[in-house]
């Protein structure tokens, strides 16, 4: 029986099996000759092919034809306009016309089909040809297919972010690149709204930055606060998760998806961005007829999102690499500029730096400063590649923003660093807990190192206090980490040690000195050092390592350091086996806070605001601070120069509780007003800064407290309270 079906596939062993009687063709074997033959044809072909046969179009096709029906109900003994319902207002002209005897071809052709549990846009390059019998009358059609989405979903895919790159390339600020994108997003997807909008802190709503309208569609984005709904979308996004709504609202608890009803929203989606440290959302917005997002929507949506994250962080690195680039020309420069200025300088510093030739040395100090800053840099940037990824939890988010925070503050303190070592910048000395210390600069070097080394941490189970530099001490633990890093070739473990109340052994030749010291110990597992070099180590600029890896300057700054602070640094090495390197620092009891708390409660309390004068001729860094003190509750007066602020003095019948003065200023300058003020007014606190001052460096801060710059306003308000206090 049908014979002529035999090697047609799968789907001749059902065309075989179908019970054609219910049917307008009725049984197989009575269908005319030319169906027959068309259908075999139909059969053998790889290509899909569907025979649609009389005035109803009765449905039959072969296998291939199976992968573009996909979920559909089976098509087989049903009518064209059946199978293909929903896209029949597009398509039906066409049959007609191929049933009228012309052969209909068509490329690239859209329609929106439902064949995967929900409608989809998909692309058709196809042919529908009339079918002949013996007399020449038109009794079917043949229809062959092939589907064109891929191509034509890629094609538009790649053609709009290669025109979405154009569009943003020149563009330097965050808001101009979103707002750029949401106009691009907006057009290409046909959406009647699309925005950005930027989570404010400690706030459920959203403040709508900028968005674009469909022309003729209303203003959507003008007639609610997203805190009708705002709740969800919130807590998704905070947790790094896209919000989508879809046309039945599903997604939403009955309240929220009534606003959105009353309104005329159908559909929404919201992708999460981090911006200025602010959670920021890219949102679009159907509202013309109800229907859920496609695939190729929501996924273009996603990579659009990402991508103008992305080009905002470049932009944004690009900047800071100037900027620092910027502060290395300018170091060079000043640093030259004292070299030609200040001979009786320049022979101290070829003293120190051991036979070291003048311009020689200002060309590798400014390279130790380069290779420093650049692994501060490599720092920042590592925790913000964290950042980006959509599934970081919230604590890890924290830190890789502490860790940014941290490492900027240690890139501004580079510069007083290596003035410290040329003895050009007096150190300032405190008491802390060095655990915690140690703690956080070996969570940030485990962050930087990368996952073949890993960073290990031992700390002892009672507090440990120290009185040295904390700053200097960070810039010691992190150059010695960096050395064991390189010289483990990338792949090993980094060791950093805590070991309280030892005694310092001889060194060098040396007997120990009397007391108790904190030993803090970094271990590496690398190529160690050659016994005939460890003598040579601590030399300023003695490197073993490649041009342009390193200056030797890092070893120098832990010699320096220790020794400034009443310590000594060990160094054991085996070659082949690593190096440990061990900073003995002064030991000492931690402060009587409790004694201290206790005498605080029951001083009298002192309600009033207090007055503060600062002094500073630089117009911006005055206005900064004179701002940041008025945030934190102080009345503020601003002298520009010295003698303005004698003046004030002078005019101010209530008097000041502290000035805040800055050190370099022309004519008198704030040490000398420090001075006088100390002399006439010996009650009223005074308190120095400065980023860097021959007099400070020389002579010390000569018992003022002293701020060195940059500062924060944590620092500012923090030394403030200490001298009210005191």
């Amino acid at each position: 029986m049908a014979k002529w079906l035999d090697g047609g596939g799968l789907m001749a062993e059902r065309i075989r099996n179908h019970d054609w009687a219910k049917t307008p063709l009725g049984a197989i074997d009575a269908w005319p000759d030319v169906l027959k033959t068309t259908v075999a044809l139909c059969l053998a072909s790889r290509f899909p092919q569907a025979v649609l046969w009389g005035d109803d179009l009765i449905t039959l096709h072969n296998d291939a034809f199976s992968e573009i029906l996909g979920d559909k109900p089976p098509a087989l003994g049903r009518p064209f306009s059946h199978v293909w319902h929903e896209a029949w207002n597009d398509i039906g002209a066409m049959t007609r016309r191929a049933l009228d005897g012309e052969a209909v071809y068509i490329e690239d052709f859209p329609l929106v089909i439902d064949r995967h549990n929900g409608p989809e846009r998909a692309y058709f390059t196809f042919c529908y040809s009339p079918i002949r019998d013996q007399d020449g009358q038109i009794v079917g059609m043949l229809d062959t297919v092939t589907e064109t989405t891929a191509s034509v979903v890629a094609n538009r895919r790649l053609n709009f972010l290669d025109d979405l790159g154009r569009a943003v390339a020149n563009a330097t600020e965050p808001d101009r690149i979103l707002a750029i994108t949401t106009r691009k997003l907006g057009e290409h997807l046909r959406l009647s709204s699309c925005a950005y909008a930027v989570v404010e802190p400690d706030q459920d709503g959203f403040t709508i930055c900028g968005d674009w309208v469909t022309p003729g569609s209303p203003r959507l984005l003008g007639q609610y606060r997203l805190a009708d709904f705002g709740r969800l979308a919130v807590q998704r996004l905070r947790a790094g998760l896209a919000l989508v709504i879809n046309d039945n609202f599903s997604e939403l608890e009955p309240q929220e998806a009534a606003t959105f009803q009353a309104i005329g929203i159908t559909a929404t989606i919201c992708m999460p961005l981090i911006k200025d440290g602010r959670l920021t959302a890219l949102m679009a917005i159907h509202d013309k007829q109800p229907r859920a997002w496609t695939g190729y929507e929501r996924a273009l949506i996603s990579e659009v999102t990402e991508r103008s994250w992305a080009h905002i962080q470049r932009v944004q690195a690009h900047a800071e690499v100037r900027e620092a680039m910027q502060a290395l020309e300018s170091l060079n420069a000043t640093l030259e500029q004292r070299v030609e200025e200040r001979t009786a300088q320049l022979l101290h510093t070829e003293a120190v730096l051991r036979q070291t030739q003048k311009l020689e040395a200002i060309g590798q100090l400014t390279g130790g400063v380069a290779h420093d800053f650049n692994n501060l840099l490599t720092i920042i940037r590592s925790s913000l590649h964290f950042l980006q990824r959509p599934e970081l939890d919230d604590s890890r988010r924290q830190r890789y923003l502490k860790t940014v925070s941290d490492t900027v503050d240690r890139g501004a303190k580079l510069t007083g660093q290596l003035l410290a070592f040329a003895r050009r910048q007096a150190l300032s000395p405190q008491v802390f807990e060095v655990g915690p210390r140690l703690e956080a600069m070996a969570d940030m070097l485990d962050t930087a190192t990368g996952a073949r080394i890993q960073v290990k941490l031992d700390l002892p189970e009672t507090p440990c206090h120290i009185r040295a530099d904390l700053g200097q001490l960070e810039t010691a633990v992190i150059n010695l980490m960096i050395n064991g890093r390189d010289a483990m070739n990338g792949e090993g473990t980094l060791r950093l040690h805590l070991r309280p109340d030892q005694l310092m052994p001889a060194q060098r030749g040396h007997a120990g000195q009397p007391g108790v010291f904190a030993a803090i110990s970094v271990i590496d597992s690398g190529v160690g050092i050659a016994h005939e070099l460890l003598e040579r180590i601590f030399d300023p600029f003695f490197t073993t390592k490649a041009s342009g890896h390193g200056t030797g300057l890092g070893l120098s700054q832990v010699f320096g350091f220790v020794k400034q602070s009443g310590g000594d640094v060990q160094v054991t090495s085996v070659p082949g086996q690593g190096t440990t390197f061990t900073l003995y620092l002064p030991q000492v009891s931690p402060p009587e806070t409790e004694q201290s708390l206790a005498s605080a409660a029951n001083a009298p309390v002192d309600s009033r605001p207090r007055r503060i004068l600062v002094v500073e001729d630089n117009r911006d860094v005055g206005s900064f601070t004179a701002q940041i003190l008025k945030d934190h509750g102080y009345q503020i007066s601003w002298a520009t120069s010295a003698e303005d602020a004698l003046a004030q003095l002078h005019m101010t019948p209530q008097g000041f509780d502290v000035v805040f003065s800055d050190v370099v200023m022309p004519g008198m300058g704030g040490l000398a007003l420090a001075r006088e003020l100390r002399r006439t007014r010996p009650q009223l606190p005074v308190i120095l800064t400065s980023g860097y001052s021959d007099a400070i460096a020389e002579g010390g801060h000569q018992g003022f407290a002293f701020l060195a710059k940059p500062y924060s306003a944590e620092q500012v308000c923090q030394l403030l309270d200490q001298v009210l206090t005191q």
